[in-house]
């Protein structure tokens, strides 16, 4: 079953259920207050009457002042009056009725002459009619001498209840109707938000991550759409750096190997005697060879970072020692750039636990790139210094600096701000996970033409 149909059928459940409540509620309420009020009339005539009799005809005859009585009891209600002695029998009735009839049969009547008001509710004998009476004891000198008995139909309280059934019923189909309806509208507002949710993700399932979710409301399904949009955006976007880093690196691979390739068939096809093209050949093949192994040695740390599967070895790490011989070692480098590579560390930094191997592969992988974007007569800065819990590490350059477009993404996986430059795109990436690793964070700040500041800081412990 849809989510639709169950929607619609629990609000159809509950409104009926609420409204099947309410019904009885209100009809039984509706009875209760006509024939309670019905009761309380008669019953305060009844009572008004007695009292008048007690009061004026007490120390009299009742069957002598029955007719009088009758008169001035009749005059005051629409209501049939009758009155009876002690025995039951009646004297007097408002109606007409003659002979010695005992109506002792009746509940009320035998309440009354026993001393208590008593009402009954039944069908006329002669007519069958719906009826309502109340009889009330008349008392004289503290004894019962009779009753007054006030009777009244129910045809018109029955029809105006029944009358008030049906409306109610009527209204209470016509809300079951309404909330059904509101139900139906409410459920296709959430379901086509659903629906539309459930086609793109089936569309994204194929591969098709160019489909967008319209977003219909701001609600949870509407935030759904959101992180659906962004999830698909992104997956796009790391397809296309992938695709962009495969056909780069499938460039950056060529061109070693056909490097390695061209120099081993000239220096097959050559005279071993020229010395010179033979070693110029040797260091070429050797250089190119350094450059395939440094990036596969890239792609395989990316692939260890990317499943979790790259350690950190920690020891005791002269960072003064690390940092000086990494900036002599990449001093000819610089120097054969035309760019000035200065070293400048704090006095006694200290010992911190680290992988050494590993700070240095992110440190040599920074100043790479800054050799990389930094022209001839340009500068480059590698400086350290110890903040409260932490030593911070920057390599700064005046390179050509990383556009603010550029700048954000910088550090995702395959992705090169310059497309023309070499390399997988993988390098800060891989540095970013494994100061991560190291519990630090890497920052980069950069002006488009004026230079790049990356840093980054290892906790001392």
């Amino acid at each position: 079953m849809g989510i639709q149909k169950r929607l619609v059928g629990s609000y159809f459940v509950v409104i009926c259920l609420t409204v099947l409540i309410l019904e009885i509620i209100l009809n039984v309420s509706v009875r209760y207050y006509y024939f309670h009020n019905i009761e309380e009339t008669l019953m305060n005539q009844a009572e008004l009457s007695a009292s008048f009799f007690q009061q004026y005809f007490g120390d009299q005859d009742l069957e002598e002042q029955s007719d009088r009585l009758l008169k001035g009891f009749a005059s005051h209600s629409d209501a049939q009056v009758q009155i009876i002695n002690v025995e039951g029998r009646l004297l007097q009735d408002s109606n007409g009725l003659q002979g010695d009839l005992t109506i002792t049969e009746y509940i009320d009547v035998q309440a009354a002459i026993k001393g208590q008001p008593g009402s009954w509710k039944g069908a006329d004998p002669n007519t069958e009619e719906a009826i309502y009476a109340v009889s009330y004891p008349l008392q004289a000198n503290g004894n019962i001498v009779g009753g007054v008995r006030f009777i009244t139909s129910l045809t018109e309280t029955i029809h105006t209840v029944k009358q008030i059934t049906v409306l109610l019923i009527g209204v209470g189909i016509i809300v079951i109707g309404i909330v059904t309806l509101l139900g139906l509208l409410l459920s296709w507002t959430i379901t086509r938000s659903i629906k539309d949710l459930k086609q793109a993700a089936d569309q994204m399932t194929e591969g098709d991550f160019s489909i967008r979710v319209h977003k219909r409301y701001q609600d949870e399904l509407g935030s759904l759409a959101d992180t659906l949009n962004m999830m698909a955006s992104r997956i796009s976007k790391s397809e296309q750096l992938k695709n962009d880093f495969i056909a780069s690196v499938s460039h950056e691979l060529r061109t070693p190997l056909t490097s390695i390739k061209g120099w081993a068939i000239t220096l097959k096809a050559s005279e071993v005697s020229n010395q010179p093209l033979f070693y110029d050949g040797l260091d070429i093949i050797e250089s190119e060879s350094d450059r395939l192994t440094n990036m596969v040695d890239e792609l395989l740390d990316f692939s260890k970072l990317d499943n979790g599967r790259i350690a950190v070895h920690f020891t005791s790490v002269d960072l003064t020692e690390l940092l000086q011989h990494i900036g002599r070692q990449l001093t000819p480098r610089a120097t054969r750039q035309g760019i000035s590579l200065d070293v400048k560390i704090e006095e006694h930094l200290p010992v911190i636990q680290a992988d050494e191997n590993r700070v240095k592969q992110v440190m040599i992988n920074l100043i790479d790139n800054s050799l990389k974007f930094t022209g001839s007569s340009g500068r480059i800065f590698i400086t350290a210094h110890t903040v409260p819990g932490k030593v911070v590490i920057s390599v700064e350059d005046t390179g050509s600096g990383i556009a603010e477009t550029d700048l954000e993404n910088v550090r995702q996986k395959f992705y090169k701000g310059d497309q023309q430059a070499s390399g997988s795109g993988l390098g800060l990436s891989i540095s970013e996970q494994i100061i991560k690793l190291h519990h630090g964070e890497l920052r980069i700040s950069s002006t488009l033409g004026k230079g790049t500041i990356v840093q980054f800081d290892l906790p001392i412990e």
